[in-house]
């Protein structure tokens, strides 16, 4: 059941990151091949970083690179259904483009903070809660970081909604509730705090303060 409910997060996580990732891509107009590459690092860059962490080399990602290839047939579908239907991207359809893009990258976000807390969990024969957390905020986040980087902008977790305190709140659930409930459950409980955080923030525009200057 555990290894079965990981497996649906490794491919949610997969597939959602790479249409965020995508979105990201054709908005700031790259190519095919920039695309394909943006939507790539954004799937699986927050496992690779979290698998060096853990002196897990060569990072998943090269072990078995179904989750590669997942992550490019879904940029490459992305590209395929904007390029007919370029109304998409017009001004009149942009708030349904954020949406998509909300809900997208909220999933992956939810779908591998759990992951990494599972693989934090497994790096070691005595619980860590802190190492648990921290590999579920660097798997859930790190992807975003790096696909923001590669297109040039302010990463999306400094500035947006309560970004990764969601993953970090997230990936406490289910790291506290590992040893109290069966693994898939806590995982769940925890993808669905994640979830529910970033709508809340999105819809009462709840941010983290900052200081603003001219």
């Amino acid at each position: 059941m555990t290894q079965t409910f990981i497996l649906i997060m490794d491919i949610i996580g997969t597939i959602a990151f790479s249409v965020s990732g995508a979105m990201i891509g054709i908005r700031r107009n790259m190519d095919i091949f920039g695309i394909n590459m943006l939507a790539l690092a954004t799937a699986v860059g927050g496992g690779a970083v979290r698998d060096m962490l853990l002196g897990n080399v060569p990072p998943v990602m090269f072990q078995n690179p179904v989750y590669a290839f997942l992550s490019i047939i879904t940029a490459n579908t992305v590209f395929t259904i904007i390029y007919f239907n370029r109304k998409i991207l017009s001004i009149s359809h942009s708030a349904l483009y954020e949406k998509l893009f909300f809900w997208f990258d909220s999933l992956g976000l939810a779908a591998f903070t759990v992951d990494g807390v599972n693989a934090g969990a497994g790096a070691f024969d005595e619980k860590n809660i802190f190492l648990m957390i921290f590999m579920g905020v660097i798997t859930g986040v790190g992807g975003g970081v790096l696909r923001d980087m590669m297109a040039n902008q302010m990463p999306y977790i400094f500035v947006k909604h309560i970004y990764a305190c969601a993953s970090l709140l997230g990936a406490a659930a289910t790291a506290f509730l590992w040893d109290t409930a069966d693994h898939a459950t806590a995982m769940l409980i925890g993808f669905a705090v994640t979830i529910i955080i970033r709508v809340l923030a999105a819809h009462y525009r709840l941010d983290l303060p900052k200081i603003k200057h001219k």
